[in-house]
């Protein structure tokens, strides 16, 4: 979920860095049976300075998809075609997560995120979901960004209750700025888009890469289309059946141990900042001033909720933890920086009403909130309840359009074909519960599980890495019950070799210094 990359904790900021948009020439969706590709292919916006050999072209798709010859709205794609068309397999699909990641900024970076094994054999296609960067991107206000950001974390009834009227008063600027897509962006919507691609391209089928989010719309896809995929490799599992506590739960649960792995990494690693010290007690103090208003950096009061985030960011992968332990020497030494931002514009805001169309976050009072609340905290005595699902679930309250793709399990068709699922154990972002309960649901699946940390496990392990390839490429599945070993950094020099993840939010929120 890339909110990252996204799924980042702070998508709203990070969103903003989303790419202009895309001119060119509608085309409209085509219907399966069309023989030969019917997007009009040419050269990418000057300003996105796309890399040689990258195309660009645009699809236009109903709003929605209820009426289909309704109002319409314009997507953006990008395609790499193979580097050995004489032994190119066909289309590769690929999404890296959010909701808010672009695919077609994905697919500029194709030659860097995946190997050569992917890169000679399929024409990879990158499409900007609806409401998404270049495809009609969604905006919203930032100053009603802003209110209901300071609200997220509501400590009484009043604040619970104006943090719903926020939410509603968001919504209402969004569909000021950005019209009716704004109740039309759930993950079902965004899979029909996949298809029309599929038919505008003249393909039977098609092969998909999802990783994060994008594994949400790899999997309505099957659920929809089981009969139009080839392949279909879906990397760190979004699981669309959770119910709000167990959404809220797993999540916790993965944010504290993949910290605590973070931990003992540190206290057996004498190049980090913090070893021989007790790494957990340490951050515990810090998390207490934080909590009293106690931690100060240049003058700026911490409060936990950003401590938090902090140590969220960090847990993508793990070659960053080396500035992850100087950030928190940082912090309690008292430096620091922040940044201004411009208020009262227009930001790209994509992200919840993607969340709010997919998933049923609604409670009935503050009550239950704090119930939730204290239950996380105990799940989680070092790092509390997970600051990506509780404003995942805070920002919904009140939403003021219905769930058009209410949560449920897949309804795995006989007609899919094997699939390979892959998580990480420890996935701050897509907990591994939510990965092996997906996998429950889609009996035509084998699941790879990478023993480290991280999100993202093709960019984590070689050994992940090969096997996606192998299948993608081959259609040969790894062994039932395949386990990768986990991989940790040695040295905060380290340059890796090989793919380069789209995912990692590659923040130094803090310098260090």
């Amino acid at each position: 979920m890339l909110r990252t990359s996204a799924r980042l904790a702070v998508p709203l900021l990070m969103l903003s860095l989303l790419g202009p948009a895309l001119p060119g020439v509608a085309q409209a969706a085509q219907p399966a049976s069309k023989a030969v590709d019917s997007i009009a292919w040419g050269p990418c916006a000057p300003e996105d300075e796309a890399p040689e050999g990258i195309v660009c072209g645009e699809l236009r798709v109903p709003i929605d998809w209820r009426k289909p010859h309704g109002p319409s709205i314009t997507l953006a794609l990008a395609k790499r075609p193979a580097t050995d068309p004489a032994r190119r397999i066909g289309p590769l699909l690929i999404n890296p997560g959010g909701p808010g990641g672009s695919g077609v900024n994905f697919a500029y970076g194709a030659a860097d995120a995946f190997s050569p094994a992917i890169t000679d054999r399929f024409d990879i296609i990158g499409f900007d979901p609806r409401g998404q960067a270049r495809s009609h991107v969604i905006n919203c206000d930032s100053d009603a960004v802003l209110a209901q950001s300071a609200l997220l974390f509501p400590r009484s009834e009043a604040e619970f209750t104006a943090l719903g009227e926020a939410n509603t008063a968001l919504v209402r600027t969004c569909r000021e700025l950005s019209g009716p897509l704004v109740r039309y962006v759930d993950t079902a919507s965004v899979a029909r888009d996949m298809d029309a691609i599929r038919a505008a391209i003249g393909e039977r089928k098609i092969s998909y890469y999802g990783v994060s989010y994008g594994t949400m719309i790899g999997q309505q896809y099957a659920e929809l289309f089981p009969d139009r995929i080839r392949a279909m490799t879906l990397d760190s599992n979004m699981d669309h059946s959770q119910n709000i506590r167990d959404y809220q739960k797993w999540e916790t649960l993965a944010m504290e141990g993949s910290f605590l792995q973070f931990t003992a990494w540190c206290e057996r690693t004498e190049a980090c900042a913090l070893h021989g010290q007790d790494v957990v007690a340490y951050f515990d103090d810090l998390y207490t001033r934080a909590e009293a208003g106690e931690l100060v950096v240049d003058g700026i009061t911490i409060d936990a909720t950003f401590l938090s985030y902090i140590v969220f960011s960090y847990m993508y992968d793990p070659a960053g933890w080396f500035y992850l332990a100087e950030d928190l020497i940082y912090f309690s030494t008292g430096g620091g920086t922040g940044e201004a931002r411009h208020r009262g514009e227009p930001v790209p805001n994509g992200y919840l009403p993607v969340m709010c169309s997919d998933f049923n976050f609604d409670l009935s009072s503050y009550r239950e909130l704090r119930k939730l609340e204290k239950e996380q905290n105990r799940l989680a005595p070092h790092t509390k309840l997970s600051p990506i699902a509780w404003t995942d679930l805070t920002a919904c309250q009140e939403w003021p359009y219905p769930v058009t793709n209410p949560p449920h399990r897949l309804k795995a068709s006989p007609k899919l074909p094997p699939i390979l699922l892959s998580n990480s154990k420890y996935d701050v972002a897509t907990p591994y519960q939510w990965g092996t309960s997906l996998a429950r649901q889609l009996p035509s699946a084998t699941f790879l599980t990478y023993d480290g940390v991280g999100h993202g496990t093709y960019w984590l392990s070689g050994c992940a890495q090969a096997a996606i390839d192998t299948y993608l490429v081959d259609r040969r599945l790894p062994a039932k019950g395949s386990h990768c070993p986990a991989v940790f950094p040695e040295s905060p020099f380290t340059v890796q070799s090989g793919p380069v993840s789209p995912l990692t939010p590659g923040l130094r929120t803090v310098s260090a210094g």
